[in-house]
Formats: C-alpha cells, sequence, structure tokens
C-alpha cells in the first residue's frame, strides 16, 4: 500500500474556471505523453475547485516518488502551486468518492 502527499494546484489571480482547467488538462496531457510511468502515480483528483481569495485551487494525491518530477514538470509549464507538506501523508482511503475520483491508468 502506498502513502500520498496532497498537491493543491493554483490558478493565476482572477482566472475563470475554464481557463484553468484546460491549463491542467494540458500539463496531465503532457505528463502521460512524456513520462507515462510518473503519471501512474498520481492517484486521485478533487472533484471540485477550491477558491482560495483570488484564485481558484484543484488538490491532487500522488506517491512521494513523484513529487520532485512532477513540481518540476508545473514549474516548467507555468502551473502555480502551494508548498507540499511531505509529513501530511494520505492513504488511498481518504481519497474517496464523491469527493475525489480515482485517476485511471
Amino acid at each position: 500500500m502506498h502513502d500520498y502527499l496532497s498537491l493543491t494546484l493554483l490558478s493565476a489571480p482572477g482566472e475563470t474556471e475554464a481557463a484553468f482547467t484546460a491549463r491542467i488538462a494540458a500539463f496531465w496531457t503532457h505528463l502521460l505523453r512524456t513520462r507515462p510511468d510518473d503519471y501512474e502515480k498520481v492517484y486521485a483528483e478533487a472533484t471540485k475547485f477550491e477558491r482560495d481569495e483570488d484564485v481558484l485551487t484543484r488538490q491532487y494525491l500522488l506517491e512521494a516518488a513523484v513529487l520532485g518530477i512532477v513540481t518540476g514538470e508545473l514549474l516548467v509549464k507555468g502551473l502555480a502551486f502551494n508548498p507540499v507538506d511531505e509529513d501530511d501523508l494520505y492513504s488511498k482511503y481518504e481519497a474517496a468518492p464523491p469527493d475525489w475520483f480515482w485517476i485511471e491508468h
């Protein structure tokens, strides 16, 4: 069984949900095409966007082994994210529907 870290992506201030969704989809498509083995270690996505002042957020759970790879790719692609607390681990059971959906691999 794996433990997962929580990664929260951030929109640009004032960015629409549609624009943020498009940037996120483009990022995950890029990762899937260029690093499929690493993409397989991304376990779940929150089903809803949250709001943090003037930015939207979207939360993901991923294996610790790919945190550096994913965050490095996010930086290259210009997607912001909150700092990840590597001591705050989640089990797969904490990512349960209806608040989460599991990413098919």
